[in-house]
């Protein structure tokens, strides 16, 4: 990982807009961190659109989606996004049919039972009752489970068929195909009406669930505090910031606003 202060303004400058994580990301103990917010709405008035990607589920999520000046957020891991509609509502929009969540949220709870069984410690994370297409177990959030126990819930939860990743805070089970990557190529079009172009984004993360957009988006940034999941990365970020969470966060904004504005 470079520092990002190294990266040359003509590499921000062809930016053209933010693709971010929320947890550990924009926020620290599950809320905005004011210099993340104040980058937010600095983005905006700049006409660079934000959207947030997360293991967060949908209920958790609506509010923010309301109040942030973001294009959408994309919660539980790519299955619904949540957007402003023209009349100032909430819209949602599901990866999924409703048949096929119908399905699949019987098998969910019988896999998160299975978890809390077999797996001594684990508990379901409080935020579970807002969930519509996944299951998460907490692991560092309001409790803490060691490395040896969350690579237990991860087996236990893909003996069940499942997708599992492990955020900054909880491991996450779901059944389907979508991902972070899949939630950027249907929101931008959705959102923006143009085809997603990964070069033209920054992907901004801090853990092990962020990997897939590390490994695919080509100006990728780690706030700080992702050295605490080095050790499980299989592929870094190209750039990580000085500061941690929405310090590190608002870090990117102000050097892509800056690179903008002297070009």
């Amino acid at each position: 990982m470079q520092p990002l202060s190294s990266c040359p303004p003509a590499d921000l400058r062809v930016l053209s807009g933010v693709l971010t994580d929320i947890d550990d990301t924009l926020t620290a103990d599950g809320a905005i961190a004011p210099e993340a917010l104040a980058a937010l709405q600095r983005l905006h008035a700049a006409g660079l659109p934000v959207i947030a990607i997360t293991g967060r589920p949908a209920g958790w999520s609506e509010p923010f989606a309301l109040a942030w000046p973001v294009q959408a957020i994309v919660a539980e891991n790519g299955s619904v996004m949540l957007r402003r509609a023209a009349d100032g509502s909430l819209a949602c929009d599901f990866s999924q049919d409703e048949p096929t969540r119908r399905a699949n949220f019987a098998r969910l709870q019988a896999c998160a039972a299975d978890v809390l069984a077999r797996v001594p410690g684990a508990t379901l994370a409080t935020d579970s009752p807002g969930r519509l297409t996944d299951i998460a177990v907490d692991h560092s959030e309001f409790a803490h489970l060691d490395e040896a126990q969350i690579q237990s819930v991860c087996a236990v939860m893909r003996e069940h068929g499942l997708t599992a990743t492990v955020s900054s805070i909880h491991i996450n089970g779901w059944i389907g195909e979508h991902s972070k990557w899949s939630a950027a190529q249907g929101a931008v079009p959705t959102l923006l009406g143009r085809e997603f172009a990964p070069q033209d984004w920054a992907y901004v993360g801090d853990s092990t669930n962020d990997q897939l957009m590390f490994e695919r988006v080509p100006f990728s940034v780690g706030v700080a505090n992702i050295e605490r999941f080095v050790p499980q990365l299989h592929t870094l970020p190209r750039y990580v910031t000085r500061g941690e969470r929405g310090q590190g966060f608002a870090e990117l904004a102000d050097a892509l606003l800056a690179a903008r504005a002297a070009g």
